[in-house]
């Protein structure tokens, strides 16, 4: 059952889990532009369209972006996967990213919506 509001999924975290995806949390909503929401059963961040995703699961959070294979420059860890030029960062327990990082591919994600429109809706006019 997914969370009912974003504030319930971060509390329902513990621990190493806590701290980053709240840390994280912190640096997503930034931008005055990003809607935060549940979706999918994570936190998805939007700005004309889904531009990025928190996602805790037991043993590793991930980090990702629809247009994330763009953002390889930025973080190579991303992996590419899914729809949509999709890459996510797996980080575990211990695992580092530092704030200019965060705050760079968050940046990247919202100036790469803003320039080609949200990456959902464009993927269903293809398929038309």
């Amino acid at each position: 059952m997914p969370a009912a509001s974003p504030d319930a999924y971060v509390a329902a975290l513990d621990g190493w889990r806590l701290a980053l995806v709240s840390r994280l949390r912190a640096i997503a909503l930034e931008p005055a532009q990003v809607e935060e929401r549940i979706r999918w059963g994570h936190l998805v961040y939007s700005a004309n369209g889904p531009a990025y995703l928190i996602r805790a699961e037991d043993a590793r959070m991930l980090f990702g972006f629809w247009r994330g294979q763009r953002l390889r420059d930025i973080e190579s860890r991303l992996r590419p996967g899914g729809k949509y030029e999709m890459a996510t960062l797996a980080l575990c327990e211990g695992d580092k990213i530092s704030r200019e990082t965060v705050r760079r591919l968050v940046s990247a994600a919202i100036e790469l919506n803003a320039a080609h429109g949200d990456p959902t809706a464009l993927a269903k006019s293809a398929r038309k």
